[in-house]
């Protein structure tokens, strides 16, 4: 059996959020086994797989990303949507517009310390939009 819906998350500033109880809200019971595949329908934002304990891996994250692709490169052509719209994309392109994870028992088979983050890399961001789709 497949499932698909979608979905908005609340609006976010720039930076990693740990949105697993958000994506957990939003989504109908979960078969015994299977798959859960998150999909993010923008260019800007990524969602990635990380510690869900520490608050620091989102700083650190956040700073290290900042760092590897900095704003207003002399080089960008892609300028006229702001200084942090291409660094969006290319940071969005390195981390990935999806993740699966696997359903075990009814519930999502992420380790001891993961968490779904949403990696908001604009500064001015809308709701993210989310199409779930569910295989078991």
């Amino acid at each position: 059996m497949v499932q698909q819906l979608e979905f908005t998350l609340k609006e976010k500033k720039r930076g990693f959020h740990l949105i697993t109880d958000e994506v957990l809200h939003h989504l109908p019971k979960l078969p015994q086994v299977g798959l859960l595949h998150l999909f993010i329908k923008h260019t800007s934002a990524a969602l990635t797989i990380n510690e869900n304990a520490d608050p620091d891996v989102q700083t650190d994250l956040n700073t290290i990303f900042d760092q590897l692709i900095r704003e207003k490169e002399p080089y960008y052509t892609h300028t006229c949507e702001g200084a942090d719209d291409m660094p969006a994309h290319a940071k969005s392109s390195l981390v990935g517009a999806s993740v699966t994870i696997p359903i075990t028992n009814g519930r999502l088979n992420l380790g001891t310390w993961q968490g779904i983050y949403l990696c908001e890399f604009r500064n001015r961001a809308v709701g993210r939009k989310i199409v779930v789709t569910i295989i078991g």
